[in-house]
């Protein structure tokens, strides 16, 4: 066939036209590429996105119009000594902003306290700046206190309200200090609660570092975050002028929850961003897939995980194919499977040369899977039982078992419960069953096949080597029978830490009557006392009347349990331990009930439960908390502020008001100097817990006595005025007789006429 010129000259057109049209598409690719490969934006368009080499992402920024608002301004400043710039937030030095909310600055000068031999030299105080939606975080930082004489505070808010915590650091010698060791001597530290904000330092001394001065001349405290700080020696002579230390804080977006905020059109979480709730506002992240800033309109761009083989699993890594968020994996011709290294790959694509080999491969197959599921759950059942046997060795188990087969006696012996009744009773220890948490022990609410309702205690740890000390405790403790004392119903040695199980009381603590307004305005003196005389019996049992003398070792109104007739149960043997001869140091109890013999010398003894319970009186008589920041600065501690009000002959200032209106004040009084007693700093001039037992129940008999009295009075007075009809005049005038010999030493102050 022949072509003419002009249709010659077309082809050729066209050809161009179709080459010029494949180049403009590989450019346009290429570009689209270059795109994806270019660093997603952190910054508003015509903002830095840095200071130094810290990034500085939006809502975060350093100039007019580049964050969110004055809460988030990072001032970038030139430091002429390093010749860097430097960003700063107020006067601290910003390290590091991140999307997952964290904020990491460094915090100049601790809070401290510093002494010379003629007292103290500077008490200041400090609270940190940070404004904008943030807290402490609690899984990144520390507080840590240092000095060989030193309580420090963390105060603040939670949960919108006040809320304290602290630690204490004492060494009598500098000698006895460990580097790198921060657990009391010389170094404490604690964790940072949830929820901790406005936050602010406090620290005190015991007795302004006398004799320790020259070696440890300051006590301090401060917030770090983890694993940035480590103790040494060298600390305790510190230069706090210098001093600096890392934090980390988690910000949100003004305290607004997704629902609320993505409903506003100032809503910041971008397009192919998700928006996550937290208490201290919400923050956004990009979805699976996208990278970038999610607080930008577009700040969420996709990511191209095809570009390196790192980011994705694609067997072979030509034949991976990019997707908005996410990519696709092929085989080669000839071949079939998913592609991916994790998936089936990919593999020759052959038919199945004959059925019945198909046929009898799976039945072959499903055999062995039948047997194999058999023979596993055999194997785990088995396995399942040996290590609930395991456990019931190691807990002591065929001990407990040979010491109740001993068992004599009218009362109903410990009884052994196996891990299924507990766990069934528990609803698998649901969530929903929790009671209480503690540092080391969970209690669950428990209902038994029988319908009887219990509480679980399931503790963290187990000290192996105490097993026949606590075998012989669970004894001990089981033979307790004293109305006004938890009793102990039995346990589960089945299990890795062993389970113990209590009678269940169905009301509130003591220190819910006590610190909840409705509940507290129903507290009536009488029923105080009540509570007070039955809770100090109970304690003088475990001190006197049990086979080996029980030291609670955390008495406080938290553990003191009311039924819902008021009747006092003295609960939570969780802290509680035999006592051996040698009175074994403990590390225990709660911050302001604490004897402050025990934070000198580590010796819990019986005196230190008296001081507990003094602190419980004070409770009970003032309506206030045993940590308070309402309180002047000297006053925080409750002890302190009872025993210096009644030095001070202020006791009728601090009793609560309802409870002074319609009590005896002079009982009232009594029960303040046995309150001020058992707060004696000195252990030997405090009565025993019997003695204080015996005070109450005589102060509560007396009251007894004559409301009976008063009853009795009233009844033949009004037997006189109004005589029944047919009532002998002899008969009336036994009664007028038996009241005047009454009046003269009981009630010549009240009327009869």
């Amino acid at each position: 066939m022949c072509f003419s010129k002009m249709m010659f000259l077309q082809v050729i057109n066209m050809t161009w036209v179709a080459v010029v049209g494949v180049i403009l598409i590989l450019e346009m690719a290429a570009s689209a590429t270059i795109l994806a490969a270019v660093a997603a934006p952190l910054a508003k368009l015509n903002c830095n996105d840095r200071c130094g080499d810290v990034k500085i992402p939006f809502p975060f920024g350093t100039s007019e119009g580049c964050y969110l608002d004055h809460n988030y301004f990072v001032n970038c400043t030139y430091d002429s000594s390093s010749k860097t710039l430097r960003p700063m937030y107020g006067d601290f030095v910003v390290q590091n902003i991140s999307f997952e909310g964290k904020f990491e600055l460094i915090f100049k000068y601790p809070v401290y306290e510093c002494f010379n031999e003629l007292g103290p030299l500077a008490n200041p105080r400090s609270r940190f700046p940070i404004n904008f939606s943030s807290s402490f975080s609690y899984t990144h930082n520390v507080f840590v206190a240092i000095g060989c004489d030193t309580i420090a505070y963390l105060n603040g808010t939670k949960n919108n309200g006040n809320f304290s915590t602290g630690c204490l650091s004492v060494c009598e010698n500098t000698n006895d200090v460990v580097n790198g060791s921060c657990s009391g001597i010389g170094c404490c530290q604690g964790e940072i609660p949830k929820g901790f904000m406005e936050s602010s330092l406090a620290v005190q001394s015991f007795s302004k570092h006398k004799g320790v001065w020259k070696s440890n001349p300051c006590s301090y405290a401060f917030i770090v975050k983890r694993d940035a700080f480590h103790f040494s020696t060298e600390d305790l002579i510190p230069n706090v002028s210098n001093m600096t230390f890392p934090v980390v804080f988690d910000w949100g977006i003004r305290y607004e929850k997704c629902d609320f905020a993505s409903a506003k059109s100032d809503f910041l979480c971008g397009k192919n961003s998700a928006c996550n709730d937290s208490w201290y506002g919400y923050h956004c992240r990009c979805k699976p897939g996208y990278d970038g800033n999610p607080y930008l309109p577009y700040g969420c761009q996709d990511i191209n995980e095809c570009n390196s083989s790192t980011d994705n699993n694609c067997t072979y890594q030509n034949l991976c194919k990019n997707t908005n968020g996410s990519y696709k994996c092929s085989c080669p011709k000839g071949k079939r499977g998913d592609g991916r290294k994790n998936g089936t790959g990919c593999s020759v694509n052959r038919r199945l040369r004959n059925t019945r080999i198909g046929v009898g491969t799976g039945t072959t197959l499903l055999v062995v899977l039948v047997g194999s599921v058999w023979v596993y759950w055999v194997l785990k059942t088995r396995k399942i039982f040996e290590l609930k046997l395991k456990f019931f060795n190691l807990n002591g188990g065929p001990m407990l078992r040979q010491q109740l087969s001993n068992h004599q006696g009218p009362m109903e012996p410990l009884k052994i419960f196996s891990a299924e009744e507990l766990e069934k009773a528990t609803n698998n220890y649901d969530k929903s069953r929790i009671l209480n948490q503690g540092g080391n022990r969970t209690v669950y609410r428990g209902v038994l096949t029988d319908n009887k309702v219990v509480a679980i205690k399931k503790s963290k740890i187990v000290d192996e080597n105490q097993i026949e000390h606590f075998i012989k405790e669970m004894i001990v403790l089981n033979q307790i029978n004293h109305r006004n004392v938890v009793k102990l119903l039995g346990c589960c040695l089945e299990t890795k830490v062993p389970l113990l199980v209590y009678e269940f009381i169905t009301d509130w603590t003591l220190y819910d009557h006590i610190h909840d307004k409705d509940k507290s305005s129903l507290f009536s003196w009488e029923k105080r006392l009540k509570i007070a005389t039955e809770a100090a019996g109970a304690l003088a049992y475990l001190h006197f009347e049990t086979s080996k003398p029980i030291i609670h070792g955390d008495v406080k109104s938290a553990n003191i349990l009311l039924d819902e007739n008021h009747t006092t149960k003295v609960a939570d043997f969780g802290a509680s331990r035999l006592v051996p001869l040698d009175h074994t140091r403990l590390e225990q109890g709660t911050f302001g009930y604490l004897d402050p013999e025990y934070l000198r010398s580590g010796q819990l003894t019986e005196k230190s439960d008296v001081y507990s319970f003094g602190v419980v009186l004070a409770e009970l008589l003032t309506g206030e908390k045993v940590i308070s920041l309402d309180r002047a600065e000297k006053d925080k501690n409750l002890a302190t502020y009872f025993v210096s009000a009644l030095e001070d002959d202020r006791l009728e200032e601090i009793i609560e008001c309802h409870i002074k209106n319609e009590g005896d004040v002079e009982e009232q009084n009594e029960v303040s100097y046995i309150a001020k007693r058992c707060l004696s700093i000195n252990g030997k001039k405090r009565p025993t817990m019997k003695d204080v037992a015996m005070e109450l129940e005589r102060l509560r008999s007396k009251k007894n006595h004559s409301n009976e009295m008063a009853d009795l009075l009233r009844e033949e007075t009004k037997s006189y005025l109004n005589p029944d009809v047919g009532t002998a005049n002899s008969s009336t005038n036994t009664t007028i007789d038996s009241i005047m010999q009454f009046l003269p030493t009981c009630c010549s102050m009240i009327p009869l006429f």
